[in-house]
């Protein structure tokens, strides 16, 4: 097989048959809407259909995980992006909501075999998040790159 024919064949750019689901946190909006923004940037240049990306909404980001269960099993996806942003405050509470999201996640992923991409920021400070969810660093175009990856292994 010639190297461009076999380039061709595994583009990982190619993931137009795929469908994807989306859960976005509304808490820290101007952050988790710049965010899905970004995934939708990606999704639309790997090729995948408008029509087969679905979007939800939840409340913060410790709901991601029953959201993302959700759509796996009512959607079917090849790929779920769990979207959020945990900004430390003056508490630790931070980080036993990024721990809980992070394992259920992770642990969805292993259950139902399904890729559960993490968009979760866990920052400092609001300035912080920011740069992590605009331009080249947002991390919401990051985890559409990695939903598509492991969607596309199988």
């Amino acid at each position: 097989m010639q190297r461009k024919e076999f380039l061709k064949k595994t583009d990982p750019r190619n993931a137009s048959k795929l469908k994807i689901g989306i859960v976005v946190a509304r808490f820290n909006p101007d952050i988790t809407e710049s965010m899905l923004a970004g995934a939708r940037e990606v999704l639309a240049a790997w090729g995948v259909q408008d029509r087969n990306i679905k979007v939800f909404h939840v409340y913060g980001s410790f709901d991601l995980t029953y959201a993302a269960g959700l759509i796996i099993k009512k959607q079917k996806p090849h790929a779920v992006i769990a979207l959020g942003c945990i900004i430390k405050g003056e508490t630790d509470h931070d980080h036993h909501i990024a721990s809980a999201v992070m394992h259920g996640l992770t642990d969805l992923t292993i259950k139902h075999g399904i890729p559960v991409s993490l968009g979760v920021l866990t920052t400092n400070n609001l300035a912080q998040a920011q740069e992590r969810s605009r331009g080249k660093t947002n991390h919401g175009a990051k985890a559409a790159e990695a939903a598509l990856d492991a969607a596309l292994l199988k």
